[in-house]
C-alpha cells in the first residue's frame, strides 16, 4: 500500500452469519477500491467461513490471519483478518439457520466492537446476523443499538438506530418492539434523548448546524388532538426542550409526508416502520444502519442474510460500502483534501 494509507483510518467488518451472505459482501467491500481508498479494512470473523465462501464466489483474495486486532498490519492486495474460532469440529453449513451460526455473528461483532474500544480500529460495520440463529443460540438480541451499548456500557434507552441512504437519514426512537410496546416507550425524556443523540452524532459527521424534522406517533401527527394527542402532551413539549438546548427540531409533522420536507440533515420517526417502509421502498440493499449514542462508531447493512443465495457470489455489497462510507468516508475525504 502506499505510504498515506498509513493515516487512514482503521474499520473492521464483522463478518456476520456466517452461513449467509455475510462473508461474501465482506470481502467484496474489503476489496472495493472506493472502501480502500478511504480506510483500511479488517475482517473479523471465522477464517473457515472467510475461506467457504471465497471459494464458493470465486472472489480472488488473499487473506492474512492474525490473533489480536493490535498485531494487524496492511498491505497491497490482502485483506487482514482477525481469525476468531467459532466451529471447532462442527461444520460449516451455507444457508441453514444453526444456533452456532448465530453465537459466531454476535461474537464477531462484540469482538470488533471491544477492538474500538481499544484503540485498534476507528470504527465497526457489521454484515447481517440472523435473529432466528441468534435466538436459537440462547442469546437475547433486539437489533445492533441495543447490543452495543450493552457492550460499550451504555443505557440501552440512549443508543438509537439511524438509517442513511442518499442524502436522507431516519433515526428510529423506537425499533424491534411491538406496537404497543412502541407506544409505550414513546416518553417525553425518550424523545428529548433521541433528539439530542441525533443532533450529537450530525455534528460528529461533520454537519455543523444541522436541522432535524420530527415524526408524530399518529396519522397526520394527530390532526390537532382528533386521532390522539401524544403529539401535545408528549413530541411538541420534547421538542420545545430540545430547542431550548440549541437542538434545531421542528415538528410535530406527519410521518406519511414528512420525508418529502427540504432542508432538514435527519429525520426522527417515533417507530420501526415510519422508518423502515420509506428507506427499504427508497433504497433496496443499499441503507446503512448507523447506531448512535453510543462511544463507538458502529454501523450495519439495513438487509437480511440472504441465506437462500449464500456461497452464490449473487450478493451486492453496496449497503457495505454505504455503511463504510457512512463512517468514515467524509472523514477521510476530508484529511486527503487537507
Amino acid at each position: 500500500m502506499q505510504a498515506s494509507v498509513a493515516s487512514l483510518p482503521r474499520v473492521g467488518i464483522a463478518i456476520g452469519d456466517p452461513a449467509g451472505v455475510g462473508p461474501e459482501i465482506a470481502l467484496k467491500a474489503a476489496l472495493d477500491p472506493r472502501v480502500r481508498r478511504v480506510a483500511r479494512p479488517v475482517l473479523f470473523g471465522d477464517p473457515r467461513a472467510v475461506r467457504a465462501h471465497a471459494e464458493a464466489c470465486a472472489i480472488a483474495v488473499t487473506v492474512e490471519t492474525f490473533a489480536r486486532a493490535d498485531a494487524v498490519t496492511w498491505r497491497d492486495g490482502a485483506v487482514p483478518l482477525v481469525a476468531l474460532d467459532h466451529f471447532g469440529a462442527e461444520p460449516l453449513e451455507l444457508g441453514t439457520v444453526r444456533a452456532v451460526n448465530g453465537r459466531a455473528a454476535v461474537d464477531a461483532a462484540r469482538a470488533a466492537i471491544a477492538a474500538a474500544l481499544a484503540g485498534n480500529i476507528e470504527a465497526v460495520v457489521a454484515a447481517p446476523q440472523t435473529e432466528t440463529a441468534i435466538h436459537a443460540a440462547g442469546i437475547a438480541f433486539d437489533g445492533y443499538p441495543s447490543f452495543v451499548a450493552r457492550c460499550t456500557g451504555v443505557p440501552a434507552e440512549d443508543a438509537f438506530l439511524m438509517l442513511c441512504f442518499d442524502q436522507a437519514r431516519i433515526v428510529h426512537a423506537t425499533l424491534h418492539v411491538s406496537l404497543r410496546r412502541a407506544i409505550e416507550l414513546v416518553t417525553r425524556k425518550r424523545v428529548e434523548r433521541v433528539l439530542r443523540a441525533t443532533h450529537d452524532t450530525l455534528r460528529r459527521l461533520g454537519i455543523g448546524a444541522p436541522r432535524i424534522a420530527v415524526a408524530g406517533l399518529n396519522p397526520h401527527a394527530g390532526e390537532g388532538g382528533l386521532f390522539g394527542d401524544e403529539e401535545q402532551k408528549t413530541i411538541a413539549p420534547a421538542i420545545e426542550v430540545a430547542r431550548a438546548n440549541g437542538i434545531a427540531a421542528e415538528g410535530p409533522f406527519g410521518a406519511d409526508t414528512m420525508l418529502g420536507r427540504p432542508g432538514y440533515d435527519a429525520f426522527v420517526v417515533m417507530f420501526h416502520d415510519q422508518g423502515h417502509v420509506a428507506a427499504k421502498l427508497l433504497a433496496p440493499n443499499r441503507a446503512a444502519g448507523l447506531t448512535i449514542g453510543t462511544p463507538v462508531l458502529f454501523s450495519s447493512v439495513a438487509h437480511g442474510s440472504a441465506l437462500d443465495i449464500a456461497g452464490q457470489g449473487r450478493a451486492s455489497a453496496e449497503a457495505m460500502v454505504e455503511a463504510v462510507f457512512r463512517l468514515v468516508g467524509a472523514r477521510a475525504v476530508a484529511t486527503a483534501a487537507g
